[in-house]
């Protein structure tokens, strides 16, 4: 078990620090291509360290997920909460790290690290660096949770937030009684972390016509959110924007044991429909590759009971 201490962007700190009941950040790096970050399995905390001379841990979230995107995506995901005002605000701010503009007009990529739950301290409840924290770290450390100073420091962190039933309901790091194993608990998606790990868990292509244009891929709610649907892979499907609509109202549904079905209203409400009734009665083959990130039955058998029109 582990956490990790990030070096954190000042000015990306200050804006998604003061983001009202904020669920979710993108923490991210400006390398693109370059970039990766396999240190923290989802659920582990991910801490934020300002640059000197602030040498003290400021807050935190919960890692979910790490991915490559361009930063149009990045932000139509995430908008402010990629720690900037705007789209350009953001895109010269990463500029200004990356150390050159050649390609300012572009759709750059990056590296997207996905946080869930984030906390931020009071400054008279920041937390100083461990002492053998280097001066010359540029992006990070990770400590182990069980050995000093990694446990004292998460000691700490968990004594600023743990009375914050916001914080940690359903992301902790919980000490099993009878074998003293630590077990992770999976943070809980903003919308914006659903959409990306949708897209990532089913290959950056529809699921049901196989479309792999990033730009015109969504992720759908097979139960919407403000119906109590879980920001959840096994509640999302990838779909091409239009499909994504028919879906969502009714024309198109996937049944529990993974067909597709189209409605005849398509046909009877707007005489067309000749592009999608071929995939009519077709299995659904494209599925992400951990069969726990499949649509979940009862899910799709809601879907079909309540939102689809025969």
């Amino acid at each position: 078990m582990k956490l990790w201490i990030g070096v954190t962007d000042n000015d990306w700190f200050e804006v998604v620090s003061h983001i009202p009941n904020i669920d979710e950040v993108n923490f991210w790096q400006p390398g693109g291509r370059a970039s990766t970050f396999k240190i923290l399995q989802p659920g582990e905390p991910f801490l934020f360290k300002l640059h000197s001379p602030l040498n003290f841990i400021v807050g935190g979230g919960f890692f979910a997920h790490w991915t490559r995107l361009p930063i149009s995506l990045a932000w139509e995901a995430f908008g402010e909460k990629n720690g900037a005002h705007s789209f350009e605000e953001m895109r010269n701010l990463i500029i200004s790290h990356r150390g050159t503009d050649k390609d300012r007009f572009d759709d750059f990529h990056i590296g997207c690290i996905l946080l869930e739950q984030p906390f931020f301290f009071n400054r008279s409840d920041w937390i100083p660096v461990p002492s053998d924290w280097k001066a010359g770290i540029r992006q990070g450390k990770h400590y182990d949770l069980q050995t000093d100073p990694g446990k004292s420091l998460w000691e700490q962190v968990r004594a600023r937030i743990g009375g914050k039933p916001d914080y940690l309901p359903e992301t902790r790091i919980e000490d099993t009684a009878r074998y003293g194993t630590p077990t992770l608990v999976k943070p809980r998606l903003g919308q914006g972390s659903f959409r990306i790990l949708v897209t990532d868990a089913y290959g950056r292509a529809c699921a049901i016509t196989e479309e792999h244009t990033l730009p015109a891929l969504e992720a759908a709610h097979i139960k919407p959110f403000n119906l109590e649907g879980p920001n959840a892979v096994y509640n999302g499907l990838l779909l091409r924007s239009d499909v994504h609509r028919l879906f969502d109202k009714g024309y198109i549904t996937v049944t529990p044991d993974l067909r597709i079905e189209v409605s005849r209203r398509i046909r009877d409400e707007f005489e067309n429909g000749r592009y999608y009734y071929p995939f009519h009665g077709h299995r659904l083959h494209h599925l992400p590759l951990n069969s726990v990130d499949h649509p979940s039955k009862a899910l799709l058998n809601w879907h079909n009971e309540y939102i689809f029109r025969e």
